[in-house]
Protein backbone atom coordinates (compact mmCIF):
# COMPACT_ATOMS: atom_id res chain seq x y z
CA UNK A 1 0.00 0.00 0.00
CA UNK A 2 1.40 3.45 -0.66
CA UNK A 3 2.69 5.91 1.37
CA UNK A 4 -0.14 8.17 0.61
CA UNK A 5 -2.79 5.94 1.33
CA UNK A 6 -0.78 5.19 4.58
CA UNK A 7 -1.05 8.97 5.58
CA UNK A 8 -4.57 9.24 4.48
CA UNK A 9 -5.64 5.81 6.84
CA UNK A 10 -3.19 7.47 9.88
CA UNK A 11 -5.52 10.94 9.60
CA UNK A 12 -8.99 9.04 9.35
CA UNK A 13 -8.03 6.75 12.06
CA UNK A 14 -7.37 10.33 14.19
CA UNK A 15 -10.66 11.01 12.70
CA UNK A 16 -12.53 8.20 14.69
CA UNK A 17 -10.69 8.67 17.49
CA UNK A 18 -7.56 6.42 17.87
CA UNK A 19 -5.70 9.58 19.86
CA UNK A 20 -8.02 11.08 21.74
CA UNK A 21 -9.64 10.25 24.82
CA UNK A 22 -13.03 8.49 24.62
CA UNK A 23 -14.83 11.42 25.33
CA UNK A 24 -13.52 13.76 22.30
CA UNK A 25 -14.27 10.45 20.31
CA UNK A 26 -17.74 10.57 21.47
CA UNK A 27 -18.43 14.10 20.72
CA UNK A 28 -16.30 14.58 17.37
CA UNK A 29 -15.91 10.97 16.20
CA UNK A 30 -19.49 9.54 16.66
CA UNK A 31 -20.79 12.47 14.32
CA UNK A 32 -17.96 12.28 11.63
CA UNK A 33 -18.55 8.54 11.63
CA UNK A 34 -22.27 9.07 10.50
CA UNK A 35 -21.69 12.01 8.45
CA UNK A 36 -19.50 10.38 6.51
CA UNK A 37 -21.43 7.03 6.21
CA UNK A 38 -24.96 8.77 5.08
CA UNK A 39 -23.22 11.03 2.39
CA UNK A 40 -20.91 7.94 1.11
CA UNK A 41 -25.05 6.47 0.66
CA UNK A 42 -25.82 9.38 -1.62
CA UNK A 43 -22.46 10.16 -3.64
CA UNK A 44 -20.04 8.06 -4.37
CA UNK A 45 -16.86 10.00 -2.97
CA UNK A 46 -16.41 7.82 0.14
CA UNK A 47 -15.77 4.58 0.42
CA UNK A 48 -18.36 3.87 3.06
CA UNK A 49 -17.47 0.38 3.90
CA UNK A 50 -13.91 1.12 4.68
CA UNK A 51 -14.94 4.07 7.14
CA UNK A 52 -16.70 1.55 8.93
CA UNK A 53 -14.28 -0.90 9.20
CA UNK A 54 -11.59 1.58 10.40
CA UNK A 55 -13.98 2.83 12.86
CA UNK A 56 -14.44 -0.82 14.57
CA UNK A 57 -10.97 -1.65 14.37
CA UNK A 58 -10.59 2.02 16.55
CA UNK A 59 -13.38 0.82 18.28
CA UNK A 60 -12.25 -2.88 18.89
CA UNK A 61 -8.74 -0.72 21.08
CA UNK A 62 -11.32 1.61 22.90
CA UNK A 63 -11.59 0.42 27.00
CA UNK A 64 -15.50 0.67 26.49
CA UNK A 65 -16.86 -2.01 25.32
CA UNK A 66 -20.10 -0.20 24.25
CA UNK A 67 -17.64 0.75 21.70
CA UNK A 68 -18.29 -1.64 18.96
CA UNK A 69 -22.17 -1.49 19.34
CA UNK A 70 -21.96 2.12 18.89
CA UNK A 71 -20.09 2.24 15.59
CA UNK A 72 -22.52 -0.68 14.25
CA UNK A 73 -25.82 1.12 15.25
CA UNK A 74 -24.36 4.69 13.98
CA UNK A 75 -23.31 3.39 10.96
CA UNK A 76 -26.86 1.52 10.04
CA UNK A 77 -28.68 4.43 10.79
CA UNK A 78 -26.45 6.29 8.69
CA UNK A 79 -26.28 4.00 5.30
CA UNK A 80 -30.45 3.71 6.60
CA UNK A 81 -30.82 7.24 6.76
CA UNK A 82 -28.71 8.38 3.48
CA UNK A 83 -30.48 5.35 1.27
CA UNK A 84 -34.19 6.69 2.33
CA UNK A 85 -32.99 10.17 1.33
CA UNK A 86 -31.53 8.83 -2.05
CA UNK A 87 -34.50 6.66 -2.56
CA UNK A 88 -36.97 9.97 -1.90
CA UNK A 89 -34.83 11.86 -4.41
CA UNK A 90 -34.96 9.21 -7.32
CA UNK A 91 -38.57 8.48 -6.89
CA UNK A 92 -38.83 12.47 -7.18
CA UNK A 93 -37.36 12.22 -10.71
CA UNK A 94 -39.78 8.99 -11.43
CA UNK A 95 -42.70 11.12 -11.12
CA UNK A 96 -41.61 13.90 -12.65
CA UNK A 97 -41.75 14.62 -16.75
CA UNK A 98 -38.59 15.90 -16.95
CA UNK A 99 -37.02 13.55 -14.32
CA UNK A 100 -34.31 14.74 -12.54
CA UNK A 101 -30.55 14.66 -12.05
CA UNK A 102 -30.26 12.46 -8.90
CA UNK A 103 -32.24 9.77 -11.57
CA UNK A 104 -29.90 10.59 -14.01
CA UNK A 105 -26.91 9.95 -11.90
CA UNK A 106 -28.38 6.79 -10.62
CA UNK A 107 -28.81 5.71 -14.26
CA UNK A 108 -25.21 6.55 -14.68
CA UNK A 109 -23.80 4.44 -12.06
CA UNK A 110 -25.83 1.42 -12.86
CA UNK A 111 -24.73 -0.68 -16.02
CA UNK A 112 -27.13 -2.28 -18.01
CA UNK A 113 -26.76 -5.58 -17.58
CA UNK A 114 -26.56 -5.32 -13.68
CA UNK A 115 -29.82 -3.21 -13.66
CA UNK A 116 -31.38 -5.75 -15.84
CA UNK A 117 -30.37 -8.51 -13.06
CA UNK A 118 -31.74 -6.45 -10.69
CA UNK A 119 -34.78 -5.98 -12.23
CA UNK A 120 -35.70 -9.77 -12.77
CA UNK A 121 -34.46 -10.86 -9.06
CA UNK A 122 -36.85 -8.33 -7.88
CA UNK A 123 -39.99 -9.41 -10.21
CA UNK A 124 -38.42 -13.08 -9.01
CA UNK A 125 -38.35 -12.77 -5.42
CA UNK A 126 -39.15 -9.31 -4.80
CA UNK A 127 -38.47 -6.55 -1.87
CA UNK A 128 -36.11 -9.82 -0.57
CA UNK A 129 -33.54 -8.62 -2.83
CA UNK A 130 -32.87 -5.55 -1.28
CA UNK A 131 -31.69 -7.42 2.03
CA UNK A 132 -28.65 -8.51 -0.03
CA UNK A 133 -27.87 -5.35 -2.30
CA UNK A 134 -25.35 -3.97 0.36
CA UNK A 135 -23.75 -6.83 0.69
CA UNK A 136 -22.83 -7.35 -2.89
CA UNK A 137 -20.01 -5.00 -4.28
CA UNK A 138 -21.77 -2.21 -7.05
CA UNK A 139 -25.33 -4.21 -6.11
CA UNK A 140 -27.09 -1.59 -4.27
CA UNK A 141 -27.33 1.32 -6.81
CA UNK A 142 -28.76 -1.34 -10.03
CA UNK A 143 -31.54 -2.51 -6.92
CA UNK A 144 -32.26 0.55 -6.10
CA UNK A 145 -32.63 1.80 -9.53
CA UNK A 146 -35.26 -1.39 -10.43
CA UNK A 147 -36.96 -0.42 -7.44
CA UNK A 148 -37.66 3.23 -8.75
CA UNK A 149 -38.70 1.50 -11.72
CA UNK A 150 -40.90 -0.47 -10.22
CA UNK A 151 -42.65 2.22 -8.50
CA UNK A 152 -42.12 0.56 -5.54
CA UNK A 153 -42.99 2.73 -2.27
CA UNK A 154 -40.67 4.29 -0.11
CA UNK A 155 -42.29 2.37 2.91
CA UNK A 156 -41.56 -0.83 1.44
CA UNK A 157 -38.07 0.23 0.18
CA UNK A 158 -37.55 1.36 3.80
CA UNK A 159 -38.64 -1.93 5.32
CA UNK A 160 -36.56 -3.97 3.16
CA UNK A 161 -33.22 -1.45 3.42
CA UNK A 162 -33.20 -1.64 7.07
CA UNK A 163 -32.13 -5.00 7.54
CA UNK A 164 -29.95 -4.37 4.37
CA UNK A 165 -28.17 -1.83 6.55
CA UNK A 166 -28.05 -3.90 9.80
CA UNK A 167 -26.28 -6.59 7.70
CA UNK A 168 -24.12 -4.61 5.36
CA UNK A 169 -22.86 -2.67 8.88
CA UNK A 170 -22.32 -6.11 10.46
CA UNK A 171 -19.78 -7.50 7.60
CA UNK A 172 -17.79 -4.51 7.87
CA UNK A 173 -17.36 -4.47 11.47
CA UNK A 174 -16.51 -7.84 11.81
CA UNK A 175 -13.78 -6.93 8.70
CA UNK A 176 -12.81 -3.93 11.52
CA UNK A 177 -12.36 -6.45 14.46
CA UNK A 178 -10.28 -8.72 12.33
CA UNK A 179 -7.91 -6.04 11.47
CA UNK A 180 -8.02 -4.55 15.15
CA UNK A 181 -7.36 -8.08 16.48
CA UNK A 182 -4.14 -9.02 14.21
CA UNK A 183 -2.38 -6.18 15.05
CA UNK A 184 -1.51 -4.35 18.12
CA UNK A 185 -1.35 -0.64 17.13
CA UNK A 186 -4.81 0.37 15.66
CA UNK A 187 -3.51 2.54 13.06
CA UNK A 188 -2.02 -0.73 10.98
CA UNK A 189 -5.39 -2.58 12.44
CA UNK A 190 -6.95 0.07 9.64
CA UNK A 191 -4.62 -0.35 7.28
CA UNK A 192 -5.05 -4.28 7.23
CA UNK A 193 -8.97 -3.45 6.94
CA UNK A 194 -8.98 -0.66 4.31
CA UNK A 195 -7.03 -3.47 2.19
CA UNK A 196 -9.25 -6.14 3.16
CA UNK A 197 -12.06 -4.03 2.23
CA UNK A 198 -10.92 -2.47 -0.81
CA UNK A 199 -10.11 -6.27 -2.21
CA UNK A 200 -13.46 -7.37 -0.99
CA UNK A 201 -15.08 -4.54 -3.65
CA UNK A 202 -12.82 -4.94 -6.35
CA UNK A 203 -12.88 -8.82 -6.71
CA UNK A 204 -16.20 -9.52 -8.41
CA UNK A 205 -15.30 -6.43 -11.11
CA UNK A 206 -12.01 -8.58 -11.43
CA UNK A 207 -13.77 -11.85 -11.82
CA UNK A 208 -16.02 -10.21 -14.09
CA UNK A 209 -13.42 -9.21 -16.43
CA UNK A 210 -11.68 -12.26 -16.30
CA UNK A 211 -14.69 -14.33 -17.30
CA UNK A 212 -15.15 -12.15 -20.70
CA UNK A 213 -11.44 -11.55 -21.61
CA UNK A 214 -11.88 -15.81 -20.96
CA UNK A 215 -14.81 -16.03 -23.29
CA UNK A 216 -13.27 -13.67 -25.91
CA UNK A 217 -10.15 -15.39 -26.14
Amino acid sequence: MSAALAGAVRQLSDTVGVLPPESTQQAVGYPSLFLLVALGALVPVVPTGAVVSSAAVVAFHQTSPLALGAVFLIASLAAFTGDVVLYWLGARGVRSRNGSRWLVALRDRAAPDRLEQARNRLATHGGTVLVLSRLVPAGRIPVMLACLLSHMSLRRFARGDAPACLAWAATYGLIGILGGSLFPEPWQGVVAAVALTVALGAAPALWRRARRARHAG
